[in-house]
């Protein structure tokens, strides 16, 4: 009853307010559609590279013994690409030392070899993250526009306030309950959409930066398992 009671009240403050305050209204109505389209697109973004990454790292546990020989060509999320990329250069500095060598001679990585693939691929890794993390800077841009969008319904309500206050007449009375209404309409609307844009946006951050690092832990064990598989005994 106390939501559907608070709901009427806010439509009812919409319906109240001037010209000026319905736009204040429809701002904010309107930051609130964009804030959960992008909190729901985002949070299905990370459920499913973390379900992906899981699966994926499951079915490389597997092959890792084969590692160059492992194909993912139809598998699209960031780890794959992570080991696409490693994969991809990996054979090209194979096929440069195959190149160089002489007739016979087995084919190594260098240690320069590795340190060149490491950073090849947190280049990629670099790129994979601002793909993740492409759209966030809307929530945060919501989590301090909403409050201050909703301090100007505030103000512009008092203002009509005290304007009818001063001038009088037969519909002062509606107008200023009106004004009223509007600047605490605008308040608690601003705050409440304000409060889930700064949760989500601090939630989806940590979660973004926790996958980068997962990413960077995944490429340092591919470095290790070739290291041993390619790398030149002394």
């Amino acid at each position: 009853m106390t939501l559907l009671a608070s709901n009427h009240s806010l439509f009812s403050a919409y319906f109240q307010a001037d010209f000026f305050g319905k736009c204040i209204f429809f701002g904010l109505f309107a930051l609130s559609i964009l804030c959960w389209v992008v909190l729901i697109n985002k949070g299905f973004q990370v459920r499913k590279a973390k379900r992906l990454a899981f699966d994926f790292e499951q079915v490389f546990e597997k092959n890792k013994e084969r590692l160059l020989h492992f194909s993912i060509e139809k598998q699209k999320h960031p780890f794959a690409h992570v080991f696409s990329a490693l994969k991809q250069k990996t054979l090209e500095i194979l096929n440069k030392n195959h190149f160089f060598a002489e007739e016979k001679e087995t084919v190594y990585l260098t240690r320069s070899d590795l340190e060149l693939l490491e950073s090849h691929v947190l280049i990629t890794i670099s790129s994979e993250a601002k793909q993740l993390e492409k759209n966030l800077f809307i929530l945060s841009t919501i989590e301090k526009l909403a409050p201050f969008l909703g301090l100007l319904g505030t103000v512009w309500g008092i203002l009509v306030t005290f304007s009818e206050m001063l001038g009088g007449g037969s519909s002062s009375n509606t107008e200023m309950l009106g004004g009223l209404s509007t600047a605490l309409a605008t308040t608690v609307l601003g705050l409440l959409i304000a409060i889930p844009a700064l949760i989500s946006h601090n939630w989806l951050r940590n979660s973004f930066k926790y996958l980068t690092s997962d990413m960077e832990d995944f490429l340092y064990k591919l470095l290790s398992i070739l290291e041993l598989q390619y790398r030149k005994p002394l």
